[in-house]
């Protein structure tokens, strides 16, 4: 028997034991989905009602009823990228949301209150059925995921917003590529090792979502140190668009780098120039991303979340085989 024949029976007690939810789940996604269409479809014919008026969103037409017409355009621009925003948001916690529920209802609801010996009766290895309340969250949540990352960057891609969010930034990076599936999988590693571990509900469920929250908000701050920075230097740095600054500062003339604010309580251009001379300052530098540095930012950052979710499920299967030997 293969082991995915194997695993059909205990999948389908996880799908009706949490029916509810998955159904909720499920509808919530297929919205999430719908108003993404819709809201490009309505975002690009606003934009395509503006482009028809002749006006300009700078006012340099002088025309006073332009104003307002370019006003109303990029205020209702302005609340679809707040709306766009707030379903990346929604991706972006979902790891920790699932982390939680595996933790929780998943696997510590049932040690606490003695259910999975039921199971483990039926011809049903402990194993069997740690894999099969794993394997079911893990794949629609990754189905999931993708619907929500491919519609919520086609929605934005086609609106034609000017409020657009960079590549760089976390609406954007964090939701697009490899990283939410990776992130996905760690939150399930982590819910079930967590779990096993505390084996009660709501302590499991808190510290999970506080584990896989802190490991997220960690890769946010760190992940432009994760792919080697591309560096511009000079007198008058000139910088292009579309680029992630990681770290920008002074130059003196041995080549050491000063902080950029070390000259700021300077209040006229003379005591600027002074600090400027007393430190030997004589160019700046700025360490940035460019766009092409994307993929392998993301591959970089999916392997490490991949390896300690690989790690945490290797714990939790570890931690089983203990408690059941």
């Amino acid at each position: 028997m293969s082991t995915l024949t194997s695993l059909r029976g205990p999948a389908r007690v996880v799908v009706r034991q949490h029916r509810w939810t998955l159904w909720i789940a499920g509808g919530l996604a297929l919205v999430a989905v719908a108003a993404m269409i819709a809201l490009a479809l309505r975002s690009s014919y606003v934009s395509e009602v503006f482009a028809a008026s002749d006006c300009r969103v700078d006012g340099a037409d002088g025309n006073r009823p332009c104003m307002q017409t370019a006003r109303n355009y990029l205020d209702s621009m302005f609340k679809y990228r707040q709306i766009f925003d707030y379903v990346a948001l929604a991706l972006i916690a979902l790891p920790a949301l699932l982390s939680g529920f595996v933790a929780g209802p998943l696997i510590a609801r049932e040690l606490e209150t003695g259910t999975f010996r039921m199971s483990w009766t039926q011809s049903v290895s402990p194993a069997r059925w740690l894999a099969a309340k794993l394997a079911v969250p893990a794949a629609l949540c990754l189905a999931g995921t993708v619907a929500l990352s491919t519609s919520l960057y086609g929605a934005q891609a086609a609106s034609d917003n000017p409020y657009r969010s960079e590549w760089y930034t976390m609406y954007s990076y964090a939701t697009t590529g490899t990283v939410p599936a990776a992130h996905i999988l760690f939150g399930v590693g982590v819910g079930a090792v967590v779990g096993l571990l505390v084996r009660r509900t709501l302590p499991a469920l808190a510290l999970s979502l506080f584990v896989t929250g802190v490991v997220g908000v960690s890769f946010a701050s760190f992940r432009a140190r994760l792919w080697p920075s591309s560096t511009l230097t000079g007198k008058s740095l000139d910088v292009s668009s579309n680029i992630w600054w990681v770290e920008t500062g002074h130059l003196t003339g041995n080549g050491e780098r000063l902080p950029q604010g070390l000259c700021d309580r300077a209040v006229s251009e003379g005591e600027r120039t002074r600090c400027f001379a007393d430190h030997d300052i004589t160019g700046h530098y700025l360490d940035y991303h460019p766009a092409s540095h994307f993929w392998p930012l993301q591959l970089v950052e999916t392997g490490i979340v991949l390896a300690l979710a690989a790690l945490a499920l290797a714990l939790a299967f570890r931690v089983l085989r203990r408690r059941t030997a």
